[in-house]
């Protein structure tokens, strides 16, 4: 499967048509369709990939995974070893990522 066609894809999961991914994500009407000729900047693949909630890499067909989660994500219930991490463990963690002192 090609870029185009998993993006619409992933689109038509959502109910959504390309014209409005390209709205929501903040990209240029028509730019998805000429991706399967004209490679895309990498920027307008990220905004894509966020607004699907997909990784890059299953959105260019590098991985068959989609699964990507974003540690801020007030959603997201993480897990280690099939337990919950509390959330002074993940406030933790959030600040040795960012390179906070304490």
């Amino acid at each position: 499967m090609d870029l185009a066609q998993r993006i619409k894809q992933l689109a038509s999961k959502r109910g959504i048509t390309i014209a409005e991914l390209e709205r929501k994500a903040g990209i240029s009407n028509g730019q998805i369709s000429k991706w399967n000729v004209r490679s895309p900047k990498t920027e307008n693949l990220e905004k894509v990939a966020k607004y699907l909630n997909v990784s890059l890499d299953y959105l260019t067909g590098n991985s068959d995974s989609k699964n990507t989660a974003d540690l801020a994500s007030k959603d997201t219930v993480f897990t280690f070893e099939g337990r919950e991490i509390p959330p002074e463990d993940l406030e933790y963690m959030k600040r040795l990522l960012r390179g906070d002192d304490e």
